[in-house]
């Protein structure tokens, strides 16, 4: 089968070549699944660049997450069936032809939610929804996050509206604005324009934000914390900047805030199989309601993998990237 294969760590436009690679044979416990379309994370292309927290045996395929249809089941299995139309993510491999997934990995997919969405429903909006429960917000309640104009920051503003949650969305230009507000996204704040914190103060009121959720570091987890509220929680989700996160100890203090860090691939293991499947349930019902929308910046076929993997890494994207096999 064909595959998106590369051979050392680095730049995945690059290193990334399409290349023949045995079709893989399920173990117990799994099924092999024909690929439809995969998603292209900014988690998968750091894995290609060995920048991320997960390191694969080289030469390896990339990819974590994929819709296709399931094509053998290994022995053991049950609750599936050959021809289902299934969806898998945290798994490995999706970048292909054909790819391997435990079992329990594997949601089936409802006729209700296109392909477009099916592909990338569980990784980043689950993502997003066990980060909601991480942060213990009740309704009414306020987050602040920035990078609001990410894949997670999309789907914890829709989630959480869903449920009853304000989300202060902080992006860094007018561009990001309105892509954000074209999804029906509100309290929408321009952090390059002058004021942008008076006016989040103002619309989070005198309690001010509950939570805070900071993807860059840097100068930008100071601006969280001096929009916490008392007893106010900052989680650190990613470090775009590169920089340590610096923090006055006088907002931490005065204001007694806690810092935690999340990393969704840790809590969802931790989490209890019951959990994760209310949260996925909620996840498909939020899909075909409506009520959660995933837009799509391209699709690129398998082949053109450096073509899609450049799109991916560029900023100001409107939605995610996808491979289509």
């Amino acid at each position: 089968m064909r595959a998106a294969l590369y051979s050392a760590f680095g730049d995945p436009a690059t290193v990334l070549a399409i290349a023949d690679v045995a079709l893989p044979e399920p173990g117990p416990g799994e099924v092999r699944i024909r690929t439809t379309l995969a998603s292209i994370h900014n988690h998968d292309l750091l894995t290609v660049r060995g920048l991320y927290g997960y390191k694969p045996t080289l030469p390896a395929v990339g990819g974590s997450e994929a819709l296709g249809v399931v094509d053998a089941l290994g022995e053991g299995v049950e609750g599936l069936q050959v021809g289902q139309r299934v969806a898998a993510a945290s798994v490995h491999a999706t970048w292909a032809e054909a790819f391997i997934a435990p079992a329990r990995m594997v949601i089936p997919m409802p006729d209700a939610i296109a392909d477009e969405t099916a592909a990338q429903l569980i990784a980043m909006p689950l993502s997003a929804l066990m980060l909601l429960e991480f942060l213990k917000v009740e309704a009414g309640q306020w987050i602040v996050q920035n990078t609001a104009n990410g894949a997670v920051g999309k789907s914890l503003a829709m989630l959480a509206r869903a449920r009853g949650v304000n989300v202060a969305n902080l992006v860094r230009n007018a561009k990001a604005v309105a892509q954000l507000q074209a999804l029906g996204i509100e309290h929408v704040f321009d952090t390059s324009q002058d004021g942008w914190k008076d006016r989040v103060r103002a619309a989070t009121g005198e309690a001010q934000a509950a939570a805070a959720v900071d993807s860059i570091g840097g100068e930008a987890s100071a601006d969280l914390v001096d929009l916490l509220g008392l007893h106010g929680t900052l989680v650190s989700f990613g470090v775009m900047s590169g920089e340590a996160m610096r923090i006055p100890a006088s907002g931490l203090i005065y204001k007694e805030a806690t810092v935690k860090g999340f990393w969704g691939s840790k809590v969802s293991q931790a989490m209890a199989v019951e959990d994760k499947r209310r949260l996925v349930g909620e996840l498909l019902q939020r899909a075909a309601s409506g009520e959660l929308t995933l837009p799509v910046d391209g699709i690129f076929a398998l082949d053109d993998i450096t073509a899609a993997a450049t799109a991916s890494a560029q900023s100001g994207r409107g939605g995610k990237v996808l491979l289509r096999v």
